[in-house]
């Protein structure tokens, strides 16, 4: 297992994110991942999608993707070249979307509450580390299992699905 860094510009949202907020549902007459992305966050953040940048962070409070289950929500952040969000607690249909469409998420307690709009933020896969770069602190957060590692790596669950059966 190589060891995966992830480091971005964090951008800070608050508690109950829900996938309408993500991804709002007039958009759901496409599944087009860059389509998605172009309206990203855009109901929490009218702006957010000119901000973000391929590689940045978005970092959530408490219950980050709650709501319907809507698989575009992961789809769209991955699309807008976010590279992982951080957040205390993800709803768990988001928790399992944002992996089956290979979106790599973590929990911690300690990060949301100390990184600000604009730090630099990087994350060990791994280990689960998180380094604020900006401030020069680091918090733990769970790290992703090998197994869930894969799934990222390979694109999301049926992209492995694929990989492993040779199609």
């Amino acid at each position: 297992m190589s060891n995966k860094l992830l480091k971005g510009k964090a951008h800070i949202f608050g508690d109950n994110i829900d996938t309408d907020a993500i991804i709002a549902a007039r958009y759901l007459i496409t599944s087009d991942p860059a389509e998605l992305a172009k309206h990203l966050m855009e109901d929490a953040d009218p702006d957010f999608p000119k901000k973000v940048k391929a590689g940045d962070v978005i970092v959530g409070r408490r219950n980050f993707g709650c709501g319907s289950s809507r698989e575009h929500a992961p789809v769209a952040i991955k699309a807008a070249g976010v590279s992982c969000v951080i957040a205390k607690s993800f709803a768990r249909i988001f928790y399992r979307n944002a992996f089956n469409m290979g979106l790599p998420i973590f929990e911690s307690a300690e990060a949301p509450e100390r990184i600000a709009p604009g730090d630099e933020v990087e994350v060990d896969m791994n280990t689960g580390l998180i380094t604020n770069r900006t401030k020069n602190e680091t918090y733990q957060a769970a790290p992703i299992p090998p197994f869930m590692q894969s799934l990222i790596e390979a694109g999301g669950l049926m992209a492995s699905v694929k990989r492993k059966m040779g199609l």
